[in-house]
């Protein structure tokens, strides 16, 4: 599981996922990727769960980005404990996660494989996501304005 080395502080706040991703919210690295369109946190078991689905359908082949990383801990109560005494003790990791963010990104598969090994790891994960492609820069630029 991906978890961070050592952190600055042991057990943080919940915080809020208002508004949209900033950062991460465009394909980088790979032709195909995989891009939230709601706030959720995402954990590390289900963040390689996904990657787990995606390496398998392609069989190994192409080549598999993971853009987001479970950074921030989550902290849990034993069961059947009363209230008070402090915070429980941290348990898992979870990446924050806003709309617009690239979750994962795949190159050097077809089409059709990279489609379905995109859509198999969005089973895994708890949010709504959507399939993006690069549009290539030719098209772009010919498609574009006129004089």
């Amino acid at each position: 599981m991906l978890m961070p080395k050592r952190v600055k502080r042991r057990k943080v706040f919940r915080g809020r996922m208002k508004g949209a991703a900033h950062r991460g919210n465009f394909l980088a690295y790979g032709d195909y990727g995989l891009q939230a369109t709601e706030p959720c946190w995402v954990t590390s078991q289900q963040i390689e769960a996904a990657r787990i689905a995606l390496t398998r359908y392609t069989k190994r082949g192409g080549q598999v980005w993971i853009k987001i990383f479970p950074d921030k801990p989550v902290t849990e109560k034993p069961a059947e404990t009363r209230m008070g005494s402090g915070k429980g003790s941290p348990e898992y990791w979870v990446a924050v996660v806003k709309p617009g963010r690239v979750l994962f990104e795949i190159k050097g598969v077809p089409d059709e494989t990279a489609r379905e090994a995109l859509r198999l790891a969005s089973h895994k994960l708890p949010l709504k996501t959507k399939i993006i492609v690069r549009q290539d820069e030719a098209t772009t630029e010919a498609g574009g304005e006129q004089s």
